[in-house]
């Protein structure tokens, strides 16, 4: 079993209790007590606060972390034991020493444990790099014969995440406990794989604002985002991949459809930074270990062409359209390691028009189309309406990119200062103006809608933008970014599983994301 444990910064044992009454009810399944926080660090009051932790009926770790491992004890070593072991008689089930205690000649772990059925976790932590000598640092702790072997260490990558992901998997195979961490927000798929791998536990904070290390994630959003209480060894990966990348509404749209659906798929959050050796990087380093089983990947900004590049240079099968489009949405990684490239986002686009018209792509012919915006967005959605016959006009602030993509497809273009003479039935804004926090921002000014038009806006937060609160005002047809969003995921979700998406839950929970 991999614990779900919440570290509780003890300050004194009324504070102690009520948060840990609130980590039990919020799903926890094991509890690390930082008394290195306790405002009075004597041991009748460590000896209570350990007794109400274990009347919760969850494991305990008792940890006193000094300052040289990241901790906030102030008093010197010999207090600090004297602490460890009134956690010890007072119950704890595990006990948490640092590695570096064993250079100390006065240290004597069994002089701490007292013959009690007390197990540890030996552990060491770097909170400024991934340090070089890693496998050599679990050596040494494993020489000391843990119950579990722990190491954390600071993520800068996404690529770091593997060295930890590799120490959880081989001690795992070789029947060892071991907790492996890349701390930071690049390092949180190493937290949210935990389970799959068979780490001893992964660490989850109570709420936000109360993590003991950067990159934890909050117990609620573990269990009801990330699916923690369904993930296995057999669970599939699936994940999207940006930078940045915390605001995706992605995990949340897909781990619901899972669930929905009852597909065993985790989808995780994946930053990768702006370059194209990163991203070539890790997605070879996911495809390498097919131990983490990854079979689909969304790409975004900035991303879409490194993958495009990268189906190409792995020899995969790429999408026609998503190869005249010239970016890749959507990566598939079959059981051989063999890639595939495709484009959602014209799909999206398309099927939120052709939905909201109750029209098929087909009638979508000779709708006079003025799209806002050349960059990636608006390449998707004129490729996909130049592909069933629209005359479309693409206007933009340098006309100079607006002329590349229309050349390319065929179309007209125009500065955005010549949109006093739009005249359109479909009016496309792709660009980011009127997002959030924006708000007041709208690419088209309100004299210049018609009654007539169809206004469709790629942006979704807000899910009405004031250009289509405008475009209702006068009786416009309208239709928000989130169809379009919940189009794509969807055709997104059906190449991940082979699956019909639940079209309904995915814009719900959008919504909810959004409010």
């Amino acid at each position: 079993m991999t614990y779900l444990a919440v570290p509780i910064k003890v300050v004194d044992p009324d504070q102690a209790g009520v948060a840990l009454g609130q980590a039990v009810d919020a799903g926890a399944e094991m509890i690390e007590l930082r008394l290195d926080f306790l405002a009075h660090p004597d041991p009748q009051t460590v000896c209570k606060v350990v007794t109400t932790a274990r009347e919760k009926g969850k494991p305990v770790i008792a940890a006193c972390r000094p300052p040289w491992e990241g901790g906030s004890f102030a008093g010197d070593e010999s207090t600090r034991y004297q602490i460890l072991g009134a956690a010890v008689k007072a119950g704890a089930d595990y006990l948490d020493i640092e590695l570096a205690c064993f250079d100390n000649p006065s240290f004597n772990l069994k002089n701490l444990l007292v013959s009690s059925s007390c197990k540890v976790i030996i552990s060491n932590h770097d909170f400024d790099i991934k340090p070089a000598d890693l496998t050599d640092r679990l050596k040494n702790i494993i020489l000391h014969n843990p119950t579990v072997s722990k190491l954390a260490f600071r993520s800068h990558n996404i690529n770091d995440n593997f060295a930890a992901l590799d120490i959880i998997y081989e001690q795992n195979k070789a029947g060892r406990g071991v907790i492996a961490l890349a701390m930071g927000q690049a390092g949180v798929i190493s937290r949210l794989l935990a389970r799959k791998l068979g780490a001893f536990l992964t660490f989850a904070s109570l709420s936000e604002g109360f993590e003991s290390a950067e990159g934890q994630l909050t117990v609620k959003k573990m269990r009801e985002t990330y699916r923690w209480d369904h993930v296995n060894a057999h669970t599939s990966i699936f994940g999207v991949i940006g930078f940045p990348i915390a605001h995706s509404m992605s995990p949340a749209v897909h781990n619901a459809a899972f669930s929905e659906t009852g597909f065993n798929g985790l989808y995780l959050p994946m930053p990768v930074e702006p370059a194209k050796e990163v991203f070539f990087d890790y997605v070879d380093g996911l495809i390498k270990r097919k131990w983490l089983d990854v079979r689909g990947l969304s790409v975004t900004i900035p991303h879409k062409q490194f993958a495009l590049e990268y189906i190409r240079q792995r020899h995969g099968k790429l999408e026609p359209l998503a190869q005249k489009i010239g970016a890749v949405n959507t990566i598939i990684i079959n059981n051989c390691g063999e890639v595939s490239g495709y484009n959602t986002d014209y799909a999206g686009a398309l099927d939120a028009l052709t939905e909201a018209l109750h029209i098929g792509r087909k009638e979508l012919e000779n709708m006079r189309t003025a799209v806002i915006g050349a960059g990636g967005v608006a390449r998707a959605i004129v490729a996909g309406l130049s592909e069933y016959g629209c005359p479309v006009t693409i206007y933009n602030r340098t006309v100079a990119k607006a002329q590349r993509l229309a050349d390319e497809f065929d179309c007209n273009y125009a500065s955005l200062s010549e949109l006093r003479d739009l005249s359109a039935d479909l009016l496309v804004n792709a660009t980011s103006i009127g997002m959030y926090p924006a708000i007041v921002a709208t690419p088209v000014p309100a004299e210049l809608l018609r009654k007539e038009m169809v206004v469709f806006d790629s942006v979704y937060n807000p899910i009405k933008t004031k250009l289509l609160c405008e475009a209702k005002q006068i009786g416009a047809k309208i239709i928000d970014g989130v169809s379009m969003f919940v189009n794509q995921a969807s055709a997104q979700f059906e190449l991940f599983t082979g699956r019909k998406a639940p079209l309904g839950l995915l814009r719900k929970v959008m919504e909810i994301q959004l409010k």
